[in-house]
């Protein structure tokens, strides 16, 4: 039986911009009780709210679900995207395939180059983490004596990496980019560790 919160994702998924009163008729609770929810839901990052026109009056606040809101339902890019590297698999070779994670990964960090060139070597980690968080992998680091390993707890990558695993070499190569040092996996989820693990040696910090 799903919860009140459920309901109303589910319903913010079938009929986005829904107000208040609409979403108390349709999971059949009051108003107050759905505001409540609503608070919740938007401290969870999971729905959006805006201000629309609906004639003569004050605007009124309508709810969708936000981005993080809609990856909390199953959806079937997973399978698109095995099946896309499945096509190209037997188009290219494996050098060829590790070559295009790697322009991506130089097209994504040349957008940050202005902002990292002033950085220090720790605040482009803190980069890093950040923007790595964005794309949906929760990034934690940590300094030893002679170098930095980064740790990806998860990987939102994960369905795919099982059948492709050179899905890796995407964010592998963007750490690498982006820190303009080579970041070597020394763990991996897909091989069965707890998460994915990258060591960034300290004696290339001088060349940043």
């Amino acid at each position: 039986m799903k919860s009140t919160r459920e309901k109303i994702l589910m319903v913010l998924l079938k009929k986005p911009k829904s107000t208040i009163n609409e979403l108390a008729e349709s999971v059949n609770i009051n108003a107050i009780s759905v505001r409540h929810h609503l608070n919740s839901l938007q401290a969870d990052g999971l729905i959006i709210d805006e201000e629309e026109r609906h004639g003569v009056g004050r605007p009124r606040l309508v709810y969708s679900l936000s981005e993080e809101g809609l990856e909390t339902f199953p959806t079937r890019y997973f399978r698109l995207a095995n099946r896309i590297l499945d096509r190209v698999r037997t188009s290219l070779t494996q050098d060829q395939i590790n070559e295009i994670f790697t322009e991506i990964a130089k097209d994504i960090a040349a957008e940050h180059q202005n902002t990292l060139k002033v950085m220090t070597i720790e605040e482009k980690m803190d980069f890093v983490q950040t923007l790595l968080d964005e794309e949906g992998f929760f990034v934690e680091w940590e300094k030893k004596d002679d170098h930095y390993i980064l740790h990806e707890v998860t990987c939102p990558y994960i369905h795919v990496v099982n059948q492709h695993p050179e899905v890796c070499k995407l964010d592998q190569a963007l750490i690498t980019e982006l820190l303009d040092i080579p970041a070597n996996k020394v763990k991996c989820m897909a091989d069965g560790d707890k998460r994915c693990s990258y060591r960034i040696p300290l004696n290339l910090e001088a060349n940043i």
